[in-house]
């Protein structure tokens, strides 16, 4: 968090180290990133999260912390849950879907499988369906292969509870996540498939490239046109893919990019990005089609967002 960094090096010489809290944080900075991101979905409110985090470990006794990165997830965590519930509310007035806040992540982040399931578009959903501390639980053990006793004092529970709820989110998610992994080639292939298509606007290249059942989700947040609710079905997310872009084509730009590790699109009408389409893909065809057009979530595609487990 810059913001953070910079004040914690206020009124020190150019030459100095800094403290030994501030290196700590700085050190672990983008994994706390990454588990709020992860819990909240948003960008914005996981750097407030950061913020708060910052304020809290500023004030603690290191000579008391046994471990100083199990510490800062326990703080992250906690303040990603209360911060997680003030969103749910906000969510229920949200007009139209609601996506996650689309990173450009680096190849990096899509090498690291596990990491780049865990912060996709497609996993993102599902882990809005878990309850917060469900999600937190299922985060910390899945993702970030916490102990259940670290797990169990960052959400205030005991050991036995987490296992419990650690197995009843994996079974929850394991219902509705990604089918299976997909190669690099076939990301590729499908990715370029699907830019040929978008740039041309030919109907039959759209149809060979979505799956029968495909859903195209939509993200205006009120400010921008889009779909008011999933649109399901190769045949109908076709017309309605090439409606639209019919409409656009000679004013927009399209850049393939990775965006939360997985392929994507960057839609730019004037220079200025439009639309985020990221993709999920299984078996060659494109399953997931999620457009995020609300320009309050476009900030973080200016520049790559650095995630670690």
């Amino acid at each position: 968090m810059a913001g953070t960094s910079e004040t914690a090096h206020e009124d020190r010489g150019p030459s100095s180290s800094p403290d030994p809290a501030t290196a700590a944080f700085v050190a672990h900075r983008n994994l706390l990133f990454t588990v709020a991101y992860e819990m909240l979905g948003s960008a914005a409110d996981a750097e407030d999260v950061l913020q708060e985090t910052w304020l809290r470990w500023a004030g603690v006794d290191l000579d008391m912390v046994r471990d100083q990165r199990a510490y800062l997830v326990r703080i992250t965590t906690r303040q990603a849950l209360i911060r997680l519930r003030t969103l749910g509310r906000r969510k229920e007035s949200y007009v139209g879907s609601w996506l996650p806040e689309p990173l450009l992540t680096a190849p990096d982040v899509a090498e690291d499988v596990e990491l780049a399931d865990s912060v996709s578009m497609a996993m993102l959903l599902v882990l809005e369906t878990l309850a917060p501390t469900e999600r937190a639980v299922f985060v910390l053990r899945e993702v970030f292969d916490l102990s259940y006793d670290e797990i169990a004092e960052a959400v205030d529970k005991t050991p036995a509870a987490v296992r419990q709820i650690v197995h009843r989110a994996r079974a929850h998610v394991t219902a509705r996540r990604p089918r299976g992994v997909v190669s690099p080639a076939e990301t590729r292939d499908a990715l370029a498939a699907f830019q040929r298509a978008v740039e041309t606007g030919e109907m039959q290249n759209l149809l060979d490239i979505l799956a029968p059942d495909v859903v195209f989700l939509g993200d205006g947040g009120g400010i921008k046109q889009a779909v008011p609710r999933p649109v399901v079905g190769s045949d109908t997310v076709a017309r309605l893919l090439a409606v639209g872009f019919d409409r656009i084509r000679a004013e927009m730009s399209v850049e393939p990019v990775q965006v939360n590790g997985a392929p994507a699109l960057v839609l730019r009408l004037d220079g200025e990005v439009d639309t985020v389409m990221a993709l999920r893909i299984d078996d060659g065809l494109i399953t997931g089609l999620y457009a995020v057009r609300n320009p309050e979530k476009l900030s973080h595609m200016q520049r790559e967002t650095a995630l670690r487990r």
